[in-house]
């Protein structure tokens, strides 16, 4: 698993990251990490949990998605969480660059 990543300006991951657990993801990212040049990036799409409790319909769609891949190892994290898997494959930082309703585009700089 996570045996080679191809070596590439920006990488790009959509739902990618969510089916994974967190000793998973950053073995992922840390392959990402070492296939990019210094000034490279990872472009992350997925869901991401709000930080303040939320009761909408659309938080509680992702809770349910959230519950099931718990079941497999995978799960929906928060902005922190995000930032945590970043720092920890060895990522300078993590900006979000734009929503679309529960839907981020992350960028993973080197």
């Amino acid at each position: 698993m996570f045996q080679h990543v191809p070596k590439g300006d920006n990488i790009f991951m959509k739902w990618i990251l969510h089916c994974w657990s967190d000793g998973d993801c950053v073995k992922l990212l840390k392959k990402c990490y070492k296939a990019l040049p210094d000034d490279g990036k990872v472009i992350v799409v997925d869901k991401m949990l709000p930080f303040i409790p939320n009761t909408s319909s659309h938080v509680k769609a992702i809770t349910n998605l959230d519950v099931s891949q718990m079941t497999h190892g995978g799960k929906e994290r928060t902005e922190d969480e995000f930032q945590a898997l970043a720092k920890l494959s060895g990522f300078r930082k993590m900006k979000k660059i734009c929503c679309v309703h529960t839907c981020w585009v992350l960028e993973f700089y080197k």
